[in-house]
């Protein structure tokens, strides 16, 4: 299938603008691809380039689905770097409470009673709402990921899967889910849109001989990790008084660190956290909305980035959230980074974290931390076709000063009006 999208407004996410290039991150042009790639990316309107880039593509492929974009922006489909699909069965019904009572007397009584089909039919909710507001990639944390993996093949969405475990009897189920959880990203109709990770929930609720057995299981299928780390001061407690050190030091010491790791949350780190983060290359995902209404704290983005971590987005789950909403998540992202300053001085800090910034962390650093930097997150010749458009003549544009802002601040994803996963559409509306 080879598909053309003229006039619009492209914003490839590739490059560093700089402070004064207002306007320069993206352009009016087209965007093709064939299949799963795409197959370039132009200027248009006069400019010489992109108007033969685009005259010999129709030429030689006078078939081409040809979209017109005015009034519409195109740009990389967003990646939600963590989330727990499944948990849109418990939205809204957990709400107002602290963390610890949220957890042992709502959230894992409930999953307690869960099984796969329950889990794939919060899976299928879920998904249908990451698509419809332009997330083309989720990273999932959950037990039954076979089964959500199952889902995600049927609906189209990309994903890594993977599949969680806490000290108990869940271990036993957990190896299982992995089997098949790999059969599924393996499977003829994943389609290559599929990967997984180990997903030890955190490094109070696992042994420390759970955690290397984590490890072994990673080292043997060659794959990675994804874990909660630093999410509360609990949790900060917890682990000082078992182990004399930080939940990072403790399980870079358990060497969590040596495989590719996805760390959630990283709230309440210390300097050498951070340092350890940025030596091992450890991904810190930020979810802004679930920190604030679970009061857990606010993680220190603006430092992180400036000592070299990658720090990527990631929604949570809709019971602490209560949405899958990744423009909300990088709007939210970016005042809460202002609110409490850089980290660095005290107080507020109206510079930290800009929109462009807050755009790469939702796609280009998200892409890194699946280890897909320059397929995903990204528009450029090569790349994978995940590909989403927004309408963007609401009032809420106007007048257009800049785009960049506007997705960051004044967007909403009810403006997705159309997503393309591996070049497959899977959401369009006029």
């Amino acid at each position: 299938m080879k598909t053309l999208i003229k006039n619009a407004a492209i914003l490839p996410m590739v490059g560093t603008p700089t402070a004064d290039s207002i306007n320069a991150e993206y352009f009016t042009g087209c965007v093709a691809w064939e299949d799963d790639r795409i197959v370039f990316v132009e200027p248009g309107q006069g400019t010489q380039a992109g108007m033969g880039a685009e005259d010999e593509f129709l030429a030689q492929n006078p078939d081409c689905k040809v979209i017109d974009g005015r009034g519409k922006l195109v740009m990389p489909g967003l990646i939600n770097t963590h989330t727990h699909v499944a948990m849109t069965l418990m939205r809204n019904a957990m709400d107002d409470v602290p963390l610890m009572t949220w957890l042992e007397d709502n959230v894992w009584p409930f999953e307690a009673k869960l099984g796969a089909d329950q889990i794939a039919q919060g899976a299928r909710v879920g998904i249908t709402e990451m698509l419809a507001g332009g997330t083309t990639t989720m990273v999932d944390m959950y037990w039954h990921e076979a089964a959500i993996g199952r889902v995600a093949c049927e609906m189209g969405i990309r994903a890594v899967l993977c599949p969680s475990f806490v000290d108990g009897p869940r271990m036993e189920e957990f190896e299982h889910d992995l089997t098949e959880t790999l059969a599924v990203a393996a499977s003829k109709e994943a389609g290559g849109r599929l990967s997984v990770r180990i997903a030890p929930h955190s490094a109070y609720s696992c042994s420390a001989e759970n955690l290397r057995r984590a490890v072994e299981l990673a080292k043997q299928h060659g794959i990675g990790i994804h874990t909660h780390v630093s999410e509360t001061i609990d949790e900060q407690r917890i682990i000082r008084e078992r182990h004399g050190c930080t939940p990072t030091e403790y399980l870079c010491d358990l060497g969590l660190f040596d495989i590719p790791t996805i760390a959630a949350h990283c709230i309440h780190v210390t300097d050498r956290d951070i340092e350890i983060l940025r030596e091992h290359g450890v991904t810190a995902v930020h979810n802004p909305q679930s920190n604030m209404k679970l009061a857990s704290g606010a993680a220190p983005v603006a430092k992180m980035l400036q000592r070299g971590v990658n720090v990527a987005l990631g929604t949570d789950g809709a019971a602490s959230n209560n949405d899958l909403d990744m423009f909300d998540e990088m709007r939210t992202a970016s005042l809460l980074a202002k609110f409490t300053g850089s980290g660095l001085i005290d107080g507020g800090d109206s510079t930290v974290l800009p929109a462009y910034e807050v755009l790469k962390m939702a796609t280009v650093h998200g892409a890194r931390a699946i280890g897909m930097e320059g397929q995903l997150g990204v528009l450029a010749p090569g790349a994978l076709a995940d590909i989403v458009m927004l309408d963007i003549t609401g009032p809420h544009y106007f007048p257009g000063n800049n785009l960049v802002s506007a997705l960051v601040y004044s967007a909403k994803s009810s403006d997705v009006c159309g997503v393309w996963v591996a070049g497959t559409e899977r959401r369009r509306r006029l």
